[in-house]
């Protein structure tokens, strides 16, 4: 029998090669690029031969299918977890919320009554909104599909700094898009899910070593089985008899294929199907119709410490995070800020973002005044995610062909953009993966979720 051929080295792709490997399945794996992780991969920086992450990639304990996959793969250790969330308040020292003593959902009220860069108003605002939330449990959650976020925090009353020192900056980083922009659905998950349900998923995650070296033994795992990582091979079209798809046209020939996972953005995946394959399956009438909102990760270097804490949140400035990378080869302190749907960041040139990233900077670390990095490293993802809008679920297409209404049996899709009830993340990427070889094998899916604790459950949760 031919292999299952999966196209695309990203988490989705190397998702479902593991998962297809581990039941016993061959696997080719095609990778456009010399190196897996997609977007959340590494690089090696021609002006210096660093070794840097194209962005910050944060992971958290309720992604139950990531860690499970890091599992896999053999690098869970590689994983540093962070209780402790910080947040910037200038002059004071930082803020800081961590989950305490108290049974979920109350896990994080004494950290969360201590914060001061937060007013008695905007406390009670957000806590009311966050009673709401538990309330309404998952169903109450459906019935948001579709409106924005900010319907929902217009409907609990929220106060202007609540929304801009609070709510913004969390949605924004989870989501990709600002709270006016992000489907309701998804970012009340963020803290139904997140936050409010137990004290282990809101536990944040940080890669200790380079993002390209957490998928290593990919190509161990796929040879030991006898399967094949074929990267810098780039897939042209997808071959269709008429009924099934029959392999994957490549710059290098033909790879035949009992079974395709496509796990590549819905614009590149436009590109490897005809009219034909198209018009045969329902699931990619719509790919062109995704909207993708940016990311800006820049990588700046210090003569002298500049942070204090492993990472930081800076509510309500342009700049959503500061992360603490340690010291380069040369001795500098690296540190990598990020800024989440980074449109208007876009079209700025690398001294215009430094500039504005130290403005920010300056304003979280009063100490750094007058310092400026030795160097700068700018990677901007101007296609970083999909944009998770009111209605876009609509969009996401299931990882296999509905037998009621057709499709193409043997082809399956995977990615971040596909439909898994999460936004665009790394554990959204892995759980399409796991769905779409759940698919090829009719064998288990999604790894549990972190159960709800008692109290939160009781409550709706």
């Amino acid at each position: 029998m031919p292999p299952v051929v999966v196209v695309g080295g990203g988490l989705a792709g190397i998702a479902a090669a593991v998962r297809l490997i581990d039941a016993g399945r061959s696997v080719v794996l095609l990778e456009t690029r010399k190196k897996l992780g997609g977007r959340a991969t590494s690089f090696i920086d021609p002006r210096n031969a660093e070794v840097l992450d194209n962005c910050q990639h944060v992971l958290m304990g309720s992604c139950t299918n990531l860690i499970d996959l890091y599992e896999r793969l053999g690098v869970l250790a590689n994983i540093e977890w962070h209780r402790q969330i910080w947040w910037a308040n200038p002059p004071h020292e930082h803020d800081v919320m961590r989950p305490g003593r108290l049974p979920a959902p109350a896990h994080f009220t004494i950290s969360f009554l201590r914060l001061r860069f937060l007013e008695r108003d905007d406390k009670r605002s957000i806590a009311r909104a966050m009673w709401q939330l538990i309330r309404i449990g998952r169903e109450g959650r459906q019935a948001w599909r579709g409106k924005s976020f900010a319907a929902f925090l217009d409907h609990t009353q929220q106060t202007k700094r609540a929304r801009e020192l609070f709510w913004e900056p969390i949605v924004t980083s989870a989501c990709n898009v600002p709270c006016a922009r992000t489907d309701a659905f998804h970012a009340m998950y963020v803290f139904q899910g997140g936050f409010l349900q137990d004290s282990w998923s809101p536990v944040m995650g940080l890669s200790a070593v380079p993002l390209w070296s957490l998928y290593d033994s990919a190509h161990r795992i796929l040879k030991d089985a006898g399967g094949s990582l074929r990267t810098g091979v780039s897939a042209i079209a997808l071959a269709f008899d008429g009924r099934r798809i029959t392999g994957v046209v490549t710059n290098e020939g033909i790879v035949e294929a009992s079974a395709v996972v496509a796990a590549v953005p819905p614009d590149r995946l436009a590109k490897l199907c005809s009219q034909v394959v198209r018009s045969a399956d329902q699931r990619l009438a719509r790919l062109e119709e995704f909207e993708f909102s940016p990311i800006l990760g820049a990588h700046l270097f210090f003569a002298q410490p500049v942070l204090t804490t492993p990472h930081l949140v800076l509510p309500g400035r342009a700049t959503h995070w500061l992360f603490d990378k340690g010291r380069d080869a040369q001795g500098r302190f690296h540190v990598h800020a990020v800024v989440s749907a980074a449109d208007d960041w876009m079209a700025l040139d690398e001294s215009e973002i430094t500039a504005r990233l130290m403005r920010d900077i300056h304003w979280a670390l009063p100490h750094t005044a007058g310092l400026q990095p030795e160097a700068v490293r700018t990677v901007k993802e101007k296609r970083a995610t999909f944009a998770c809008l009111p209605g876009s679920d609509a969009l996401r297409p299931a990882a296999c062909a509905d037998g009621v209404r057709g499709g193409i049996n043997n082809l399956f899709l995977a990615g971040d953009w596909c439909a898994t009830d999460w936004p665009a993340t790394m554990e959204g990427a892995v759980r399409s993966g796991y769905l779409a070889a759940q698919g090829v094998i009719a064998g288990r899916g999604l790894i549990a979720d972190v159960p709800v604790a008692p109290l939160a459950r009781l409550l709706g949760l």
